[in-house]
């Protein structure tokens, strides 16, 4: 299904959809940086800033039909993708990978027709809080909650590696690209992979330190996440870091829009 032309063009359609995300996301954390910390910094954040816009509702329901396109071309990689990659448990690693965005679209997808029909849904903060809540209820419930920060955390490491060693040109075919944008599809991704990776991080401690305290309301999404940043010596910076990182990222989307091995 994923090698279907309609999956492939819809599919890279929606890559660009969610590298637009992500440049909103840098909007919104390089607010967080100038002190501006009136908007939600995460995934509904930034389609309700579409929402703000004069053509919000037309917006939101392209960018809604985008997302799920592209949910659909990661599912697709998710179950029989990443062939080109040699090495088994890599290939799986990659595909999980997949399968979590095919969810993340779909959920963004969501939000975004929820504000283009003109309603609201709950923050990830608010989200995140209650299923902590939820899992400190449960006997060993701390250490449930406490294991999860720790995969955050090693998927944060995993992301921020991706980017140091540039593991994600191996899923581009670079030859697709402009020479003079080569350079610069490698650097964004560089920093677009390890901002993400500083971000997932800072949530992964959240989360644990929510298993510590035993109090949910420690927990957080990437809202949270950011926020906590900010208001560290010196997190400003690092926030400054994670909104290029955000900016980087969407780079990437839009040059994996065209060259992604499919």
């Amino acid at each position: 299904m994923r090698r279907h032309p309609t999956i492939q063009v819809l599919g890279r359609a929606g890559m660009v959809c969610y590298g637009v995300v992500h440049v909103l996301l840098a909007v919104l954390t390089a607010q967080v940086v100038f002190g501006d910390a009136g908007e939600q910094t995460d995934q509904k954040g930034a389609v309700a800033l579409v929402a703000q816009t004069p053509f919000g509702p037309v917006l939101l329901w392209v960018l809604a039909i985008g997302l799920f396109a592209f949910a659909v071309w990661q599912a697709g990689l998710a179950v029989s993708g990443y062939t080109w990659v040699p090495d088994e448990k890599k290939r799986w690693l990659r595909r999980i990978g997949a399968g979590t965005r095919a969810v993340t679209g779909v959920a963004i997808g969501i939000a975004a027709i929820t504000y283009a029909v003109g309603s609201s849904s709950s923050s990830s903060d608010e989200q995140q809080q209650t299923l902590t809540g939820r899992l400190l209820e449960l006997p060993a419930g701390p250490f449930l909650v406490g294991a999860v920060g720790l995969a955050v955390i090693g998927i944060g490491f995993a992301v921020a590696r991706k980017g140091v060693k540039k593991k994600f040109e191996d899923d581009l075919d670079m030859g697709e690209l402009p020479i003079g944008a080569r350079r610069w599809v490698e650097r964004s991704g560089q920093v677009g992979w390890v901002g993400k990776g500083i971000a997932y991080g800072v949530i992964g401690v959240l989360v644990g330190l929510a298993a510590v305290t035993h109090d949910p309301s420690q927990s957080g999404g990437m809202d949270k996440a950011l926020h906590t940043l900010a208001a560290q010596p010196y997190g400003v910076f690092v926030l400054a870091v994670v909104a290029l990182g955000f900016l980087g990222f969407a780079v990437f989307s839009f040059a994996a829009a065209k060259a992604h091995h499919s």
